[in-house]
């Protein structure tokens, strides 16, 4: 009889461009591991390396990452553990290389190996990055020859995690319920410590017992042959690891019950948590299916300049000097109207304050435009000429600058044999990775039954925060928040107040836009996607919170009627 594999231990050292630096050190260091991965890239990061690709061909790479390796290579070599990361960003092959020289010059004998095909720019006339995800199985295809690093350009997020396991365990394509535990592992590891107590609703419950939150440690997954998986992280790290941690970090940046990828859909609504100690989260359940049958490729666009110009206006008065100030500029800017202009009052003053802060609302002017000109030189040459002819106590935050680039984001869908996927081994062998032959077009999934209602009786009205979790997040244009209650009964609540009508009033933002509602009923949950909130991606900065990131904390403080035996 043949025993199972052994569980790999696979553990993530990065969450974006700029993370922790010290944290590949940290988990090199602090327990055993298999494999260690990093997450380096966001829709945000592929324009800022292809605006670095610009002035430096040789570019395009997460820097970062060989810095890491320099304190780290001899390190990873001498505990035997393999190191897969997406920083080769838009040139894989020149960070592969890279890491090579390093490694000649540190003397540490590895084998690296990278991964290629994402690149669709010659495709997308225009467009400054244009890269496929990708799946794990080239990832996959450099392990199985003996590869030490691995590095990638544009690949899933999860697909970090499910490229080693496929390798450790030996899947195959169709294996989709064990891939799909994998792309559950992965999506929880993948931004580091939010699964470890960083960014969660409840943060303060663990603050009060005397837990150390002020450096969480960064997760890693114990992965089982079944796909199976407890989330953890090494002994003696700050944060925490609880059934609430490991449930908000699945709901971001996630829309239905379907998570799809380009090697298998994962159904995220057959996922079952449980706490297997301290620390520990089993994963179990999950349920896969073939992926569709196309790719998604993010297309990353130059969309032209931005301005902006904060004024400031304290005491009395406030809706007076705004709109004084508001006709001002507009006249000035009438000559040469911007293609694009933005008014946002914000009162953050208070009445009879106790410092000029606080006496004190911003007035945020956002210009857009093709022309720098129009957004730097003649929106601050329009704004200065106010400084003594306008509302009294005029002035700015900052000076008015000379207008800076943003850039638009937009996704798009290609068959998967558009793309020429390849792992490209140590030994210069070229290793083509066939597309997913089995695949299934996307549906929704039915909406599952809901409990009954919590029976009626005395409510009080109270933030939704005292009773519920979220976290949200930027997918494009648009964004997701996830919503988790811990108690059944305030699920029974949560299910039935929570509508996406309920969501457009507490979120006038969202009233006017489409708001699609996803039961979780496994994870007590709710996730919400709000489309085209926010407008055309991060990097176009549409509106104060560009990517969403506190749009469920803004959720929790709107006040409802919430049964008090749920308070």
């Amino acid at each position: 009889m043949t025993s199972a594999p052994r569980p790999l231990r696979i553990g993530n050292a990065s969450g974006f461009y700029g993370d922790r630096f010290d944290a590949m050190r940290e988990m090199l260091t602090g327990g055993d591991l298999d494999v260690l991965t990093g997450d380096y890239l966001a829709e945000l990061t592929m324009l800022i390396l292809g605006r670095d690709r610009l002035k430096d061909p040789g570019a395009g790479y997460a820097r970062t990452f060989l810095r890491q390796l320099e304190e780290c290579l001899g390190l990873a070599h001498e505990r035997g553990v393999r190191i897969v990361a997406n920083a080769g960003g838009l040139n894989p092959a020149g960070l592969a290389d890279a890491v090579r020289q390093l490694a000649d010059r540190l003397g540490v004998p590895v084998r690296v190996a990278h991964v290629e095909g994402d690149d669709l720019t010659a495709a997308h006339p225009g467009s400054l990055a244009a890269h496929a995800y990708l799946g794990g199985f080239g990832i996959t295809a450099c392990l199985r020859e003996g590869t030490d690093i691995v590095v990638t350009g544009r690949v899933t997020d999860a697909a970090l995690v499910t490229g080693p396991a496929a390798a450790h365990f030996g899947w195959a394509p169709g294996d989709h319920d064990r891939l799909a535990g994998a792309v559950v592992a992965g999506h929880v590891l993948e931004c580091g410590a939010q699964a470890t107590g960083g960014n969660y609703a409840f943060f303060h419950e663990f603050h009060k017992t005397g837990g150390d939150l002020r450096r969480p440690g960064f997760p890693l997954a114990e992965l089982h042959e079944d796909g199976t998986c407890v989330i953890t992280k090494h002994p003696g790290t700050g944060g925490f690891v609880d059934v609430g941690t490991v449930t908000a970090q699945l709901l971001y940046e996630t829309a239905g019950a379907r998570y799809a990828g380009p090697d298998v859909t994962a159904r995220l609504d057959t996922v079952r948590l449980t706490q297997d100690g301290p620390d520990r989260v089993r994963v179990e359940g999950v349920r896969g299916e073939a992926p569709p049958p196309t790719l998604k490729v993010g297309v990353n666009r130059l969309g032209g300049f931005r301005g902006e110009v904060a004024f400031v206006l304290t005491g009395l008065d406030i809706e007076a000097k705004a709109a004084l100030v508001r006709e001002q500029m507009t006249d000035a800017l009438a000559k040469s109207p911007p293609a694009d202009i933005r008014w946002d009052l914000v009162r953050t003053d208070r009445p009879d304050a106790p410092t000029e802060e606080t006496a004190s609302a911003l007035l945020r002017l956002v210009v857009r435009d093709r022309d720098q000109e129009t957004v730097g030189r003649a929106l601050g040459g329009a704004a200065v000429e106010l400084a003594l002819a306008s509302y009294p106590g005029f002035h700015v935050l900052a000076p008015p600058g000379k207008g800076s680039p943003y850039g638009v984001f937009e996704d798009v869908y290609v068959p998967h044999g558009a793309v020429d996927h390849m792992a490209v081994l140590h030994d210069g062998r070229r290793v083509p990775v066939p597309p997913a032959h089995d695949t299934a077009v996307l549906n929704d999934v039915p909406e599952p039954p809901l409990p009954e209602p919590l029976p009626t009786g005395p409510t009080r009205s109270a933030p939704l925060g005292l009773v519920a979790g979220a976290r949200s997040g930027d997918k494009g244009g648009n964004a997701n928040v996830g919503v988790w209650v811990r108690t059944d009964d305030a699920w029974r609540w949560l299910a039935h107040e929570l509508t996406a009508d309920r969501f457009r009033e507490l979120i006038p933002e969202s009233g006017r836009l489409k708001v699609t509602r996803h039961p979780l009923p496994h994870l007590r949950a709710l996730n919400f996607v709000v489309e085209g909130i926010l407008g055309e991606g991060v990097a176009a900065q549409h509106r104060f919170d560009p990517q969403a990131k506190a749009l469920g904390e803004w959720l929790r403080s709107r006040h409802l009627d919430i049964p008090e035996i749920l308070l």
